[in-house]
């Protein structure tokens, strides 16, 4: 069983989940603890930081499930079926995505009271202060990233603007740059070695500020963010020799960390600190979750994503066919395994938000597109990703490994794109993959035969803001086809 040190970060007294009450994040402001008296000590500012954690952990399952049946190889299943016909959202499930809203503005809330208030602190020392508030930044960050890519345009709320109740949607691009503001400074104050595991190092700053400029395009800056994380010598691909090894080393529940952590989610089995998601996934009958499982999310081993699969590729074996209902072709994942939870709500594994296989990937895919070529270095991170998935030595070139003149960049592009998806299934990043390199409509025609809908693209913003925040205009402000 995990350490308890795993959870510390979780704990939280009542006076601060009071501070998180649904009427205090509309508010925008403080009610149950009057600022002078807190914020004083590392202590205080550091329970205030744990406070941006919660919201974020509590959604994070349910936005990767739901990120995946969007994809061209994931199915959601009774009222998740919705989420995989590509038209939008219907009622129910443009209430849930609002309960997502709701949970990285409750993040970022709480991050913005720790970046306000934690300078006025009387006993804490200034580099106490700097690391809190990257820390504290680095999670706005990661918040405001979610929104951007699922929302575009959102309301940017910062500790400058707290008050205000009525705040219009920022650009696209305002948004990206309140991102990058941040995570530069986190990559200036985070410690280089976590002072707890599950805290964000300068590596995790470094990581996320790659993926976002691999977002942006900015692809030398993602080159040189990613390789600064190489380079560093902290993190390397766990070996493994079959697909078991992949369930218990690098996403087992009894996992404390391991030398592919950048960044996850820390869960335990304990009461109310647990991981949702083997619920979401497992089905009864494969044994992997000793709660059953609702089987919500599933694929199909006649969808060609699966045929077109590589048989030896060990990714290719955390699927399960399970016939309940939808006929023998069904798949479910095994991929997150537990068998001695405490609640179905409770399994002990961490989710990865940053793992060392997607820097080398960050690393493959950008260095590429900077030189327009297939550079040495970007194949061999490229093929040190497929050799792990065949359980063959990481850094020996082997049979399975891929082969690319430099001028076959589009081919060495598409390698890649397949790659991550099979690497990252049920980790949230296919869908966002997609869209991001504007081959989403192919990709799910190609793998569903279905045509997406304007209104899929992104989620709806909830009624309750367009309500709440008299500067936006529900005609103009929401997003197409709601």
């Amino acid at each position: 069983m995990k350490r308890i040190t795993t959870i510390q970060l979780y704990i939280l007294p009542v006076f601060l989940l009071l501070l998180i009450s649904c009427e205090d994040l509309l508010l925008e402001q403080p009610k149950t603890v009057a600022v002078e008296n807190f914020y004083n000590t590392a202590e205080e500012v550091e329970t205030a930081v744990n406070a941006i954690y919660s919201p974020l952990r509590s959604t994070r399952a349910e936005q990767i499930a739901i990120l995946d049946a969007h994809t061209d190889w994931g199915y959601g299943r009774g009222s998740r079926a919705q989420y995989n016909d590509f038209s939008g959202l219907n009622a129910t499930n443009i209430n849930t995505a609002g309960s997502r809203w709701n949970s990285f503005y409750q993040a970022i809330r709480n991050a913005n009271l720790v970046i306000y208030n934690a300078p006025n602190g009387n006993d804490i020392s200034e580099e106490e202060i700097n690391y809190f508030i990257a820390e504290a930044k680095f999670l706005r960050a990661l918040s405001y990233f979610d929104l951007v890519r699922n929302w575009a345009g959102v309301p940017l709320r910062t500790e400058d603007n707290m008050l205000e109740i009525d705040l219009p949607k920022s650009s696209v691009s305002d948004v990206y740059d309140l991102i990058l503001s941040d995570l530069e400074y986190a990559e200036m104050h985070l410690n280089a070695t976590a002072s707890l595991i599950g805290r964000p190092t300068i590596y995790a700053a470094k990581t996320l500020l790659a993926d976002v400029h691999l977002t942006l395009g900015n692809y030398d800056k993602a080159m040189a963010k990613s390789k600064e994380v190489i380079d560093s010598n902290n993190y390397s691909l766990v070996e493994i020799n079959e697909a078991n090894d992949i369930r218990t080393d690098i996403f087992g529940s009894d996992l404390v960390t391991s030398t592919e952590e950048v960044f996850y989610f820390k869960y335990s089995r304990e009461i109310g600190q647990g991981n949702f998601m083997l619920f979401i996934l497992n089905h009864p009958s494969t044994g992997y979750f000793n709660f059953g499982g609702a089987y919500a999310h599933y694929s199909d081993a006649s969808n060609p994503f699966y045929i077109n699969w590589e048989d030896g590729d060990l990714r290719k074996e955390l699927w399960d066919k399970v016939d309940f209902g939808l006929g023998p072709n069904t798949l479910v994942s095994n991929k997150y395994m537990e068998l001695d939870a405490v609640g179905r709500s409770d399994g002990g594994n961490d989710l990865p938000i940053y793992r060392y296989a997607e820097v080398l990937l960050i690393f493959a895919e950008s260095s590429a597109r900077n030189a327009n070529a297939v550079t040495p270095e970007a194949l061999e991170a490229l093929n040190k990703i497929k050799r792990r998935a065949y359980g063959l030595a990481i850094d020996s070139p082997s049979e399975v490994d891929y082969s690319f003149s430099s001028g076959e960049i589009t081919e060495f592009l598409d390698a890649l794109l397949q790659e991550r998806a099979y690497e990252f299934i049920f980790e949230g990043k296919r869908w966002l993959d997609l869209k991001r390199v504007g081959r989403a409509q192919e990709m799910v025609m190609k793998n569903k035969g279905i045509t997406i809908a304007d209104a899929h693209y992104l989620w709806p913003i909830p009624l309750s803001e367009l309500n709440f925040n008299g500067a936006l205009d529900p005609d103009t402000d929401q997003n197409p086809g709601y």
